[in-house]
């Protein structure tokens, strides 16, 4: 595997605005937010923007709250290229949607499209006895607001989008239908990751397209206990059982919060799958007016 970083630029629903002093300001749509950031330990660039933020998360007194300046709605619309989904103001300082994702999305949407042409035409035949009676099939794992889910969706895939939390399904559920994915091409199940994954590993079905983003702690639909330095080695090996062979099938794992460093994302994922066409690194988003990028996360992919 070979190392490269992904850096994710503004687009029209989203920027980064300026980042510094433990926070970070951006715009989702219509709506400007400043959150904490650890990473950001510099001073702010433009510190005059700060005051047109419009929800200031906050830690006081061991709670977090959002602080709102004027009216913020409940829940407002974010688009992505062609892609619609929903924002909002969790709890947990997040939005819903991780920009770093964006180049992971228009990674994905390619090897789904690239899938879906070779399962519509098979060389040996003749195009019009070759149309396959199934799309490629995506299994999306620790799913959350399911935009990647929307991504391989729109390409063509059939997905599997799967998390322990029932409003996250609900909020992806609602993401699909923003983007007019069809009902039943996304098929949404409240289960816990690794008890399913197993479950499919002795029913012998394969998937096209893995994508986990595994937290460093959570619990499963039925209150199993996730933590990923104990059980992340064997989720990605049994996972490595419901890769498809098929050429073009695609494996993404992404990381948040654990600690970890991208080489050994690789370097794990390597030990399950030996010697692979992939890449690692970090992902990362670059204010909207400098160089400056903020470092968010790591990621390990490859293509068969």
């Amino acid at each position: 595997m070979e190392r490269k970083d992904l850096t994710t630029t503004d687009w029209q629903d989203y920027e980064l605005l300026d980042s510094g002093n433990g926070a970070k300001l951006e715009r989702y749509g219509d709506v400007i937010v400043s959150r904490p950031e650890t990473q950001a330990i510099w001073k702010p660039l433009r510190p005059e923007l700060w005051n047109s933020a419009q929800a200031i998360f906050e830690w006081k007194d061991g709670k977090s709250k959002w602080q709102k300046k004027g009216t913020v709605p409940q829940s407002w619309p974010v688009a992505w290229r062609d892609i619609t989904f929903t924002a909002r103001l969790t709890s947990f300082k997040h939005t819903g949607i991780f920009p770093e994702q964006a180049a992971n999305w228009e990674w994905i949407g390619e090897l789904v499209q690239k899938l879906t042409k070779l399962s519509l035409v098979n060389p040996q035949v003749k195009p019009a006895e070759s149309l396959a009676k199934e799309p490629p099939k995506v299994l999306n794992l620790f799913g959350y607001t399911g935009i990647a889910s929307v991504v391989a969706a729109q390409a063509g895939a059939a997905v599997t989008h799967i998390d322990a939390s029932k409003q996250s399904l609900d909020w992806a559920h609602d993401n699909a239908r923003l983007s007019g994915i069809p009902e039943g091409q996304i098929k949404y199940l409240f289960e816990d990751a690794a008890a399913f994954a197993k479950r499919e590993v002795r029913r012998g079905n394969k998937y096209d397209g893995i994508i986990l983003d595994p937290p460093a702690f959570g619990r499963g639909a039925k209150g199993e206990v996730w933590k990923v330095e104990e059980q992340l080695q064997d989720l990605i090996a049994t996972t490595k059982e419901l890769l498809s062979d098929k050429p073009g099938s695609f494996y993404l794992l992404n990381g948040y919060a654990a600690g970890y460093n991208a080489q050994s994302f690789a370097q794990l994922v390597e030990s399950i799958f030996g010697d692979v066409n992939g890449n690692f690194g970090d992902l990362s988003i670059q204010e909207s007016d400098s160089n400056r990028v903020i470092p968010t996360g790591i990621y390990a992919n490859f293509v068969q």
